[in-house]
């Protein structure tokens, strides 16, 4: 069963004041409380005509090299981003994970795992059933009791596995994770690909960027690679990791 369609999908950014030396914040509000238009605007097209169907049970590498288009792409998939052309259909609610989401840093680490739980649409009593699962997971309290410190007192690591292991507590239809297995350690990498696969098996449907090939190896058994928005390839992971390998010399 097809979990996202994506139709001939086109997404741009538009930049304004780009390259006219008038675009900092007080010469924005000038121009609107002067109804004026911003000197200039440009167009950054970042997504170019990708069309390609994941199904129910798929777990999907997206590979490119920086500025590409993955992460925008899984952002549209998200639905937060509007497309300029194109359709993007999802069978259910689509969960975006990404190393840059943001975490409430003043707030503790067993907050931020109960609010980040309820936010994805678990009752407290889940929560509360899973909360030890995933500390344990995510490895944070190894070194000490780090869980019950403010969230500002954790390495962009420590944060990036514990947003990985509150994630990955819940059943998704669509789970779509940008970079999160390039944090942590091999012993932490090898659990996130383990709990990907049981994903799987629930039947989920999974989306991975990473640059680390050999993630894509381990968990995934197709791989889309974008180039300057544009999809090249579209195949069985090893067959599109080769032709990759051979373009970029890696």
């Amino acid at each position: 069963m097809p979990t996202v369609i994506v139709d001939d999908l086109h997404i741009v950014y538009r930049v304004h004041g780009a390259g006219s030396g008038k675009g900092s914040a007080t010469a924005a509000l000038s121009r609107i409380v002067q109804r004026r238009n911003s000197p200039s605007v440009r167009e950054v097209h970042a997504v170019r005509g990708v069309s390609f169907v994941a199904y129910r049970g798929e777990a999907i590498g997206l590979i490119g090299s920086n500025g590409s288009g993955k992460s925008t792409m899984l952002k549209a998939i998200a639905g937060l981003l509007p497309a300029e052309r194109g359709k993007v259909y999802t069978d259910g609610q689509p969960s975006l994970l990404g190393v840059n989401a943001a975490l409430m840093n003043d707030l503790t680490g067993e907050r931020n795992v109960i609010l980040g739980g309820l936010a994805m649409g678990m009752s407290y009593p889940e929560v509360r059933e899973k909360y030890q699962d995933i500390v344990d997971f995510s490895g944070i309290n190894e070194k000490g009791d780090f869980i019950s410190l403010p969230m500002r007192t954790y390495s962009s690591g420590m944060a990036a596995r514990l947003r990985f292991s509150i994630a990955a507590a819940k059943r998704h239809d669509v789970l779509m994770i940008d970079e999160a297995l390039a944090t942590g350690d091999r012993s932490f990498q090898k659990r996130s690909e383990a709990r990907i696969r049981e994903l799987r098996k629930e039947a989920g449907t999974v989306f991975l960027v990473s640059h680390n090939n050999k993630s894509i190896r381990d968990t995934c058994e197709r791989v889309l690679w974008l180039e300057k928005g544009e999809l090249l390839m579209d195949g069985p992971t090893e067959e599109v990791l080769r032709a990759y390998e051979e373009h970029t010399g890696k």
